[in-house]
């Protein structure tokens, strides 16, 4: 097979999976990425050839802002055309395009290799209501709002035209899609590498600014975010930290995660949410005991999972974090928000415990119980690590299907048999 994978921060979502298919000396493995980012992942496989487009253009300021993602969307994909043309100039003819399309460089592939077959990793369809927007009365959404992010699914829409098949990570992001777009999406989750998101012990774990060393045994409330905002429910952990830190005076907090704002709108003073929130909390928090990590490297964030002695999660009705299957991979003790997109994998007294993402008192609470008896989550732990294994196992049950995929994509031609 050729194979060719697009995705603008490279590898992203095809992290495994292009590997995979590299690692047969029958296939052919190209992939498009922004510069930046391909000059970073140079010595990712020595079988995956990887090309970059100069970062594009973004949208003029003097563009309708409903149509702003759109038009960034264009140049972007004009960019991977330019550059796939020149890859049709030399020869190379995918049987399979796997590519992101939520940054718009799908939008014109089909026009160069108009007989690959498209698969399109669909992560999420926006929605004026029913998922994130409107979600948090704390952050309301105007009319306004509802018609902008009806916009944007633009270039999704375009893109999903274009192509033969779709992939998404759980079933409530397939459900996020149009009734007529989702029988040709299929729910295989990218897959966790159970074999090093796994229960194991530390030593030795330094904290910054000289504030000593935890080891395994030791009180650890974790919680875990790519950037520390609302959407990820930051808001109502933080909220919940002064009675737990009363309650619990020898607990140590582990908090990852970045200070940008991945999803959801900045604050409008430019501040940070951390910022914003510890002083909201203000002398509530001991500075001493609670230790804002920032991004971590992968190793570092195991060990951080290995201690947790409960976890916390908290997410908007939006994208399922792989930090929370990866935490369930540990065997962490999970203690996560009530929402649609966690219950999916989380059922309460299962393999985790549930609340209401509104209410700090209810989070509080049930933090102070799992550490009050940390023995009573054991259960729960067991079994968390069980359904990782059972449904989202990397090696065993992600890549096979999506290897398949590709492969049966390939053997169809372009007749679509």
């Amino acid at each position: 097979m050729r194979i060719l994978f697009v995705h603008q921060n490279f590898p992203g979502q095809y992290r495994h999976l292009a590997p995979a298919l590299a690692d047969s000396p029958a296939n052919e493995v190209l992939a498009i990425g922004e510069e930046a980012n391909i000059r970073r992942m140079q010595g990712f496989h020595p079988r995956v050839r990887l090309l970059g487009y100069p970062q594009p253009q973004g949208a003029s300021p003097q563009t309708h802002h409903y149509l702003r993602s759109s038009e960034a969307a264009v140049r972007r994909g004009q960019s991977v055309a330019r550059l796939a043309l020149e890859l049709r100039r030399q020869g190379f003819l995918p049987d399979v395009i796997c590519a992101h399309p939520a940054w718009g460089e799908a939008l014109f592939l089909k026009d160069v290799f108009p007989v690959a077959r498209l698969l399109l990793y669909l992560e999420f369809f926006y929605r004026g209501s029913g998922s994130d927007v409107g979600f948090d009365p704390e952050f309301p959404s105007s009319f306004d709002d509802r018609c902008r992010v009806r916009a944007r699914n633009t270039t999704q829409l375009i893109s999903l035209e274009a192509c033969e098949a779709g992939v998404s990570p759980t079933h409530w992001q397939r459900e996020q899609y149009p009734d007529a777009y989702r029988q040709s999406i299929q729910v295989i989750h990218d897959g966790i590498p159970s074999d090093l998101a796994c229960p194991g012990e530390v030593a030795g774990f330094v904290l910054p600014e000289g504030r000593g060393t935890l080891r395994s045994g030791d009180e650890v409330l974790t919680y875990v975010a790519r950037n520390l905002e609302p959407y990820r429910g930051f808001h109502t952990f933080m909220r919940a930290l002064p009675t737990v830190l009363a309650a619990r005076p020898g607990l140590q907090v582990l908090i990852v995660g970045g200070d940008e704002v991945s999803y959801g709108r900045p604050l409008p003073d430019g501040g940070t949410y951390r910022e914003h929130y510890l002083r909201e909390v203000g002398g509530g928090i001991d500075g001493g005991r609670v230790h804002f990590l920032g991004r971590v490297p992968y190793p570092r964030f195991i060990d951080v999972l290995r201690l947790s002695t409960a976890h916390v999660y908290l997410t908007y009705p939006f994208v399922l974090s792989w930090s929370l299957l990866e935490a369930m991979s540990c065997g962490c003790a999970l203690i996560a928000s009530d929402t649609a997109p966690v219950r999916e994998v989380l059922q309460d007294g299962h393999n985790g415990l549930l609340f209401d993402f509104f209410s700090p008192a209810a989070l509080a609470a049930t933090i102070i119980g799992v550490l009050s008896d940390p023995g009573s989550a054991q259960p729960l732990r067991a079994q968390a690590r069980r359904d990782i294994l059972d449904r989202f196992d990397l090696a065993t049950r992600s890549l096979p299907r999506l290897v398949t995929l590709v492969s049966d994509l390939a053997a169809q031609g372009p007749d679509g048999l």
